[in-house]
């Protein structure tokens, strides 16, 4: 199967879905987000994601996510990672916990493009939820809160974030800013 920029079919779940011709593009952390950059591209330049794209780099992960994908990230803003207890990020940044930060950060990647409207259908089609398996091995779920229709993404300790920007196009996949930083669960 082909992937093109806008158009893109993807199959999930047994389920064909398709990425939706985008009008403009999105801004995030006070810069324009680029359909025709990848996500590393787009990612460095949100004042909203340094700390995640330290870790991106820190992780050795850059080089895998400017690939061809396609990938969906789940990005959690610098507000996400300041909410995490004292000294995490820190210890995280360690050159002995990079296994870690490597797991973490690769439970908010899932090897597919799906924009919002395709997780629309995966949870649909799942009664209310939907399970994404993550390239780092986690499964997360996706649910809509009926409250105000917002997209949440649970992890496998019960961490829920907020799609807050979600369908932010990249020429390898998409990108969906969430409000807090998911884990594996704990072992």
């Amino acid at each position: 199967m082909s992937f093109t920029k806008f158009g893109a079919s993807i199959l999930a779940g047994g389920m064909m879905l398709a990425a939706p011709a985008l009008a403009q593009n999105t801004m995030v952390g006070g810069a324009e987000m680029l359909p025709e950059r990848n996500i590393v591209e787009n990612a460095v330049n949100s004042a909203d994601h340094t700390t995640l794209v330290a870790a991106v780099q820190a992780a050795g992960l850059a080089e895998t996510l400017s690939g061809e994908g396609p990938f969906t990230v789940f990005a959690p803003t610098n507000a996400a990672f300041e909410a995490l207890p004292a000294g995490t990020v820190e210890s995280l940044l360690e050159p002995e916990n990079l296994e870690t930060l490597q797991t973490i950060l690769t439970c908010h990647v899932v090897a597919m493009e799906a924009f919002s409207p395709a997780v629309g259908d995966l949870i649909a089609a799942g009664g209310g939820s939907a399970e994404l398996e993550t390239v780092g091995g986690c499964t997360l779920t996706a649910s809509i809160r009926e409250s105000d229709n917002a997209l949440l993404i649970t992890d496998e300790n019960g961490t829920e974030a907020v799609v807050n920007i979600p369908d932010v196009d990249q020429s390898n996949g998409v990108i969906h800013v969430i409000d807090a930083v998911l884990t594996p669960a704990a072992s």
